[in-house]
């Protein structure tokens, strides 16, 4: 399933506490909250975009007031960034009017900020406007908040489906998840591999611990080796700090390692001895560290090719391959389509102004015989896109932009399959004859003239 990239965000539930994030960026003019405010709101006031976005990541709150007097360019971006990695608050600005003369300054608040306030504050005036717009910056947060239930079955509802195949992944999970051996996940891409390793943290005893996503895929050969198993102060050019590694990060967690065949082979060795020893050791140190780490892993390759072709250690493959969970592509659970597209509607509908009220008939039709080679993420995809571009009450295939792209239906009649099947052997009775016609007829025990019917029938060239 789709998740969002780039984020820092945690994903946790917002605090709705009547709680904000003063961010004060002005040493030599601070701002003074009356204490009739402080009284109905929770101030916390920070004085580094970098302390803002920690405080943000482990304890969301709703809104969050920004000092943007005298902005450096460095300071700048710092708050582009904080603003677009805090999606589940809302930002107010707090400036003098002269500042608003800025143009930078008047785009930076027209593009990221819910509101603005002039400063000064202690007019009574403008104190009551300022409680107001925290009011309701609080109240669309509240409301744009989505109820997360204690057992967190938020993640786990989007692997939607009654088809054979996927109840069995179901089952599956409620069977693994209360163990701790490793697990290997495969599947092609876009099946929903890592909705699978979150359900089975969030089903395990390591709940409340952390969960660590890594794609190998992405991570630079270069800095693999130190995001996995971290690095010492002054390790190598550039190490300024110490860093904890990935793995270390997911002490008492689950660390998830998607796209594991692209682990590089040195690296394979040292993930072995983790999965062995449950001991890492930091790039620039010989000390051994202790992790209690359960290790999910996925890939969407045949990991015993790579094995075949010395690209993957076959002992790493059996340390990994403890317990298997395979999820199986959406054209292989055809009776799943329009169920999930239904219910990514619902879901998706609301980020939209779409006049959509459900799909059409013939939407449904192409969407079931599509063969969808990008699984369940294109099909988010393209339910998204349909919401976008659509411009009717009912989705059209356009909409989808599947109306050139209908593929074979994925279930297929008898009368085709029969076809399909005498189509073949007629070919194979011609190549195994060298084209003779008697010859070809004997072995497939028609006459002459049947087989020169079926050639015609089947288009068959000689």
């Amino acid at each position: 399933m789709q998740r969002m990239t780039g984020m820092k965000y945690s994903g946790r539930p917002v605090d709705l506490s009547r709680k904000v994030l003063f961010l004060d960026l002005n040493p030599d003019d601070r701002v003074h909250f009356p204490e009739q405010m402080e009284a109905q709101w929770s101030i916390h006031r920070v004085y580094d975009p970098e302390i803002a976005q920690e405080i943000l990541e482990s304890s969301p709150c709703p809104v969050g007031l920004v000092q943007l007097d005298n902005l450096t360019a460095k300071l700048y971006e710092q708050i582009q960034q904080l603003v677009n990695d805090t999606p589940h608050t809302n930002w107010i600005a707090l400036l003098h009017q002269s500042s608003l003369e800025h143009p930078t300054i008047r785009r930076l608040v027209h593009d990221f900020f819910y509101d603005y306030h002039s400063l000064p504050l202690p007019e009574v005036e403008n104190l009551c406007r300022l409680e107001s717009t925290l009011g309701h910056a609080y109240g669309i947060e509240l409301l744009d908040t989505p109820l997360v239930s204690k057992d967190h079955h938020e993640l786990e509802c989007q692997m939607v489906g009654g088809s054979e195949t996927i109840l069995k992944v179901f089952s599956q999970i409620r069977k693994i998840a209360g163990t701790d051996a490793p697990v290997l996940i495969t599947g092609e891409s876009g099946t929903g591999k890592e909705l699978i390793a979150q359900a089975l943290h969030l089903r395990s005893d390591r709940c409340d611990g952390p969960f660590i996503p890594v794609n190998c895929g992405a991570l630079p050969d270069t800095l693999i080796h130190s995001e996995l198993f971290g690095h010492e102060k002054g390790a190598f050019t550039g190490a300024h700090r110490q860093n904890i590694g990935r793995i270390e990060a997911a002490n008492n967690g689950t660390i998830f390692l998607d796209e594991i065949g692209d682990l590089p082979l040195d690296l394979q060795t040292y993930l072995l001895r983790f999965l062995q020893e449950k001991t890492i050791e930091r790039v620039g140190s010989s000390a051994s560290r202790q992790v209690n780490a359960r290790v999910i892993a996925a890939t969407n390759v045949n990991l015993s090719e790579m094995i075949q072709e010395g690209r993957f250690r076959e002992d790493l493959y059996f340390r990994l391959n403890v317990l298997n969970i395979q999820v199986p592509p959406l054209r292989e659970r055809a009776e799943d389509i329009v169920l999930l597209a239904k219910y990514f509607f619902q879901h998706l509908k609301q980020e939209s102004n779409s006049p959509a009220k459900g799909f059409s008939r013939s939407a449904l039709e192409y969407m079931s015989q599509y063969h969808w080679p990008g699984n369940v993420r294109e099909l988010i995809n393209r339910v998204r896109r349909a919401l976008v571009m659509g411009e009717h009450k009912l989705i059209t295939p356009e909409d989808l932009g599947l109306e050139e792209q209908r593929a074979t239906p994925l279930v297929c009649s008898l009368e085709e399959v029969k076809n399909k099947a005498e189509k073949a052997m007629i070919k194979k009775g011609l190549l195994a004859s060298g084209n003779n016609i008697t010859r070809a007829a004997q072995a497939l025990g028609v006459s002459r003239v049947t087989l020169y019917h079926l050639l015609d029938k089947h288009n068959i060239q000689r």
